[in-house]
């Protein structure tokens, strides 16, 4: 006996392909929206541990701001404090100046030579006075520059002119005019002028 099925058999299946189709694209959607919800879950807690940790560093930038501001407001106080320690030593230094200068000046004046006036502006001295002959200032240069513990130092000649000095009412005699600038060394020059020649001689003694 044969069976004949009058069902429209295609359409039916063609439904049954549609309903599969349709669920498993809703199945799709559905797992697609899981994984892009569990994707961004993900970043939005990646985001939200480095925003803390960028939190957390701009409070340790601003503790470590206000520290450096502290440093630097300690840091300006010791160097004003060793401004005022330098000034006062410079003070009590200076006291004792014009005596050095004086013995200085003396003992290193040669003969012939004749001062007239000494003035002091700051740390250099200018030296005015009348030599018998150019040689006696050179003399005087020499002896300035010669001695490694004067506390005068770099001699320099500022002008010297000739000229007639009346020794009698009838006789005149040929002079130098001259005018010498030199450096009055403060006790701390004086140390470290003297620390260097002890390195060149023991240098120099090496060699």
């Amino acid at each position: 006996m044969i069976l004949i099925n009058l069902l429209p058999h295609r359409e039916a299946a063609r439904e049954r392909q549609k309903k599969q189709f349709y669920t498993q694209l809703v199945l799709s959607m559905l797992l697609g929206a899981a994984i892009a919800g569990g994707v961004f879950m993900w970043f939005d807690a990646k985001i939200s541990e480095q925003q803390d940790r960028n939190n957390l560093l701009k409070k340790q930038m601003a503790i470590l701001d206000t520290e450096i501001k502290d440093i630097a407001g300690l840091q300006a106080e010791i160097a004003s404090l060793r401004a005022r320690q330098t000034a006062v030593e410079n003070l009590q230094a200076d006291r004792n100046m014009p005596v050095h200068l004086i013995n200085e000046v003396v003992s290193r004046l040669p003969e012939g030579i004749y001062l007239r006036s000494m003035k002091q502006e700051n740390q250099n001295v200018l030296l005015s006075g009348v030599a018998q002959s150019q040689e006696r200032v050179s003399e005087l240069l020499r002896n300035l520059a010669s001695q490694s513990d004067l506390w005068l130092g770099s001699p320099e000649l500022v002008e010297i002119v000739a000229s007639n000095a009346n020794v009698s009412e009838r006789e005149q005699r040929r002079v130098s005019n001259f005018t010498v600038r030199v450096v009055l060394k403060r006790p701390a020059e004086r140390e470290k002028s003297d620390e260097t020649s002890e390195k060149a001689t023991a240098l120099s003694k090496k060699v």
